[in-house]
């Protein structure tokens, strides 16, 4: 096959497994009873499995990934925010200092193309370097002799094998700092094959993913706190008791100092990037991670005030309290997809509309399709939380994951298709919200682009108007491409 990016992306496309396993992993390992429930949550052969031959089979030992210099973050909800505030800090003082002169960033999911997910210095990898590297390590690990030097035949998984191409990129590239988000928990996540990051993080744990890390927030708090590690020094942001003694207990049992983080209140005003009291959070984290990390690389480096102010400054994150003014129409995008992201979302929306001279129609587009979280719950969540905050919406507008109305599709895009017909679950989304708005408008379009020319069109009609899109990072990806291309 050539190697070209969209072969990349073909042969990338054919590890994405249809559906998550529902059977308990067999055999059950005496750490699957260990969560604070007592109940089994792994499903079928857990991610971590495979990682570490897979990357010696690369030519990468241990050393070579504790070598990146890696700040681990997990959570629930601001992983990506903090990940991206970590970066910016770290790129301050690099711009400073000189140290660190190149850092990885590897997070999920994308928003707008799939080298979002592996960047290095700001920017997602070129076209070119994710071709090289997919193809090394694609012709590697689908090599006659890979069973011979791993003892198994089985290929990597999807995400497993974003995260192996991260390891391979960030080491080829000799970056000197490398940030990984988790992709679901931590203790048996892909990611989890790092050793000796040091430091780690976690943020704001709350329910999401229930079916792989458990019914409740301490059995989530358990697999978060799987990236702890000794030595590494771990912080979190302030925790509810039940999943805050969980850690703890977990920070204890790994020989590592946990330290609990609240929202500073010496960070710089910054209106735009902190007007969010959760962004703050997040910021406040990061700060902290990069604080202990540069001291522990090198006692002399020290990030002071301005260094802070230019982080925050400089910091970017798409998808995540944007706002976006075009003429007299506001776009407020987050892609917030569980409850408590909703809530936070709800709350950052109503802040924000509220100006004296800003319009005062405003209009919501949503649109969330998954297997893993129920819609109607999220959908219910946000019915409630916008009246409560002052941010009811005059006209809803459910549409799906499909971008544009001529049906193509990005190459570097895959498209999220519900099990679900469009129309039976658009009609259900209709339903529970006029149960809940006997009075609400609402409309229903069968893609992104669809959606976003009748807010155009209402926004003409009434003299201006503040949308709100969310519900999914799918959604505000597409509407992104359409809005800012």
């Amino acid at each position: 096959m050539r190697r070209s990016y969209e072969n990349a992306l073909r042969l990338l496309e054919t590890r994405r497994r249809k559906t998550r396993p529902t059977n308990p992993a067999a055999p059950a390992t005496p750490q699957d009873f260990a969560t604070p429930s007592g109940n089994p949550t792994v499903k079928g052969i857990p991610s971590l499995v495979g990682m570490k031959e897979w990357l010696q089979a690369l030519g990468h030992s241990e050393n070579d990934v504790d070598n990146l210099n890696i700040i681990h973050i997990t959570g629930t909800k601001g992983k990506g925010s903090t990940c991206a505030f970590t970066r910016s800090f770290l790129h301050t003082h690099g711009l400073k200092t000189g140290y660190p002169k190149r850092i990885g960033l590897y997070t999920s999911p994308d928003l707008q193309c799939i080298r979002e997910r592996i960047q290095i210095d700001n920017q997602p990898i070129t076209e070119n370097l994710f071709t090289q590297y997919f193809f090394e390590v694609w012709e590697t690990l689908t090599s006659p002799g890979l069973e011979i030097a791993t003892g198994t035949t089985r290929q990597p998984r999807y995400l497993q094998l974003l995260a192996l191409l991260a390891f391979h990129t960030f080491i080829k590239e000799n970056v000197d700092a490398a940030i990984f988000e988790t992709h679901h928990g931590g203790e048996y996540d892909a990611t989890n094959v790092i050793r000796k990051p040091v430091v780690t993080g976690i943020t704001s744990l709350g329910m999401d993913h229930v079916a792989q890390l458990g019914p409740t927030v301490e059995d989530i708090a358990w697999h978060k706190s799987g990236i702890f590690k000794p030595g590494a020094p771990a912080f979190s942001v302030s925790q509810e008791t039940g999943p805050g003694e969980v850690l703890r207990k977990r920070a204890t049992e790994r020989n590592t100092d946990l330290t609990f983080v609240s929202s500073s209140h010496t960070l710089p005003v910054n209106e735009k990037v902190l007007s969010a009291p959760v962004q703050r959070l997040n910021c406040s984290l990061a700060l902290q991670l990069v604080k202990r990390f540069l001291q522990l690389k090198d006692s002399k480096y020290v990030l002071d005030d301005d260094d802070i102010s230019r982080g925050i400054d400089g910091f970017s994150w798409m998808g995540r309290f944007e706002v976006i003014e075009s003429g007299r129409s506001r776009w407020f995008l987050d892609g917030a997809h569980n409850t408590l992201s909703l809530e936070q979302a709800a709350e950052w929306f109503s802040k924000n509309i509220n100006a004296a001279d800003a319009p005062t129609y405003r209009v919501l587009i949503f649109s969330h399709f998954s297997e893993e979280r129920n819609g109607v719950d999220l959908l219910k969540c946000l019915a409630y939380a916008l009246p409560k905050h002052d941010a009811k919406p005059d006209h809803v507008i459910f549409t799906t994951y499909q971008e544009r109305e001529d049906g193509t599709t990005r190459i570097d895009k895959t498209l999220k298709v519900p099990e679900t017909p469009f129309p039976d679950l658009c009609a259900i989304y209709t339903s529970l919200w006029k149960e809940i708005h006997p009075h609400a408008t609402v409309s229903t379009e069968p893609t992104i682009q669809g959606a976003i020319k009748l807010a155009e069109r209402i926004s003409m009609q009434q003299g201006g108007m503040q949308a709100f899109v969310t519900g999914s990072l799918h959604l505000v990806g597409g509407a992104l491409n359409l809005l800012r291309p």
